[in-house]
């Protein structure tokens, strides 16, 4: 099971998407800066985009307009994710010829891929609803740093030491937000290393479709004749139910923290559901475990003992369209269910850690016949959107941090997507290079006044 499913933090079913501020809307500075005009660091770090085009099939591609998926329609925006990848010999440290060659390819490598994936390179129709054929391309930004990654602690710490604005791209000028389907920005610091800042349209990808599609761009960037996996639209075999009404959402004042939950932990908890139970339980199970009661201890002075908090996650169901689909192996298009553990705060600050793994993998187990009943038009989930509600995604195993555009794979991937503060959201990744074993937590998921508890109990687990 895709259980965390890299999805943008809000409801697949519930047309949250409408709802969201768009990020960046401002157009794209003028783009006027040089390697040679770009300061070395002596305060705050600095970026200078140094080029910007539209990025078009290398070959001409079908036109038309091609229908998104009813799961697509409900969810929507801008996800943002920025890639670290450390200087090595293939991006040629400290030889701007070097650097530039690794740029160029990767270009190329994007230019290649918008063949086989030639929507990638077309526009969301004015009605949110297809997606125009137009080949117009891809928006690509090079641009380079005044700071070395070890200046900003390789992107590593929260928060940032550089503004992670700077290291995502910005629109092209008369381009509207709604219509883009992938953006992307290379930073090429002083030492030689990279960050990768790609916006891409949840409406067109799920987090797993986006890697698959960033990993096609490196394989072919890096030579490769085709993609590994052939790419599959088929959006309109996805049954298309009755959608529900939009959620009345609140705007909160989110507060960024990481916590890194140590390996350790993991099996502690695990060990903990074996003695208990007589059973293992996955890492997924066991974090989430985690999360869930130190949020709910975080709250317990916001929320009265039996007042109900919840957990909701994107499982992915790819698995269980086999037969629907045309393939199930290269979709790329949203394919995800919400589920979720709603318990009393009471019971989850009281409750063994043995206890709330099995619940979540109840709510896990529960999925496929949601998802059926779902399919039939005779249910959905129902998840309120609020503070006492928290949506987690996992982009742990989605594949972000195995993609390669030819400098090597990326030391960290992490979400960047402060301009979300509708929903309670937690991010798991995997931690920095060589930090491995773990899991990180990426939260925006408590306002200030609960932040402090929030990060100290999960400093138990770190």
């Amino acid at each position: 099971m895709d259980e965390g499913g890299g999805r943008h933090p809000c409801s697949p079913y519930g047309a949250i998407a409408s709802h969201l501020p768009r990020a960046y809307g401002a157009a794209n500075n003028d783009i006027s800066a040089s390697l040679a005009q770009i300061p070395t660091m002596t305060g705050t770090p600095t970026v200078g985009r140094l080029s910007a085009a539209l990025i078009s099939p290398v070959e001409p591609t079908p036109g038309g307009t091609l229908p998104l998926s009813s799961i697509d329609k409900t969810v929507g925006g801008l996800v943002n994710l920025i890639q670290v990848f450390p200087p090595s010999s293939l991006s040629a440290a400290h030889d701007g010829q070097g650097a530039a060659a690794a740029v160029a390819a990767m270009r190329m490598g994007f230019a290649r891929a918008l063949v086989p994936y030639y929507p990638v390179a077309g526009r969301i129709s004015p009605s949110g609803l297809a997606v125009d054929c137009t080949g117009m391309g891809v928006w690509f930004v090079e641009a380079a740093a005044g700071c070395t990654l070890a200046d900003v602690d390789g992107l590593e710490c929260c928060p940032l030491l550089i503004p992670g604005e700077l290291l995502l791209p910005r629109p092209p000028p008369g381009e509207k937000l709604d219509g883009l389907i992938l953006m992307a920005q290379a930073t090429r610091f002083a030492c030689g290393g990279f960050a990768v800042g790609i916006s891409f349209s949840h409406a067109v990808f799920d987090g797993q479709g986006a890697a698959q599609f960033l990993t096609a761009v490196g394989e072919l960037a890096r030579g490769l004749p085709t993609p590994s996996v052939a790419p599959v639209w088929g959006r309109d075999a996805i049954p298309d139910p009755p959608s529900p009404p939009p959620p009345q959402l609140t705007e909160f004042r989110f507060v960024n923290q990481v916590a890194d939950i140590s390996a350790e932990s993991i099996e502690r908890v695990k060990d903990e559901l074996k003695q208990a139970a007589g059973e293992g339980c996955s890492t997924f199970d066991a974090v989430t475990a985690v999360v869930f009661k130190c949020r709910a201890l975080a709250l317990a002075a916001a929320l009265p003992d039996d007042a109900k908090v919840r957990v909701g996650f994107a499982a992915g169901t790819r698995h269980l369209l086999r037969g629907v689909l045309p393939a199930v192996d290269g979709y790329y298009g949203n394919c995800v269910y919400l589920a979720s553990v709603a318990c009393t705060g009471r019971a989850v600050r009281e409750s063994p850690l043995a206890v709330l793994v099995g619940a979540v993998r109840e709510a896990k187990e529960a999925v496929a016949a949601g998802f059926a009943d779902w399919m039939r038009g005779v249910g959905r989930p129902d998840v309120p959107l609020d503070y006492s509600t928290a949506i987690l995604s996992d982009w742990s195993r989605l594949g972000f941090d195995e993609v390669d555009y030819g400098f090597g794979v990326p030391s960290y991937v992490f979400p960047h997507n402060d301009h979300v503060d509708f929903v309670p959201a937690l991010n798991y990744v995997s931690p920095p290079a060589p930090r491995r074993g773990g899991i990180r937590v990426v939260l925006r998921c408590v306002e200030e006044p609960h932040a402090a508890v929030l990060a100290a109990e999960l400093a138990k687990f770190t």
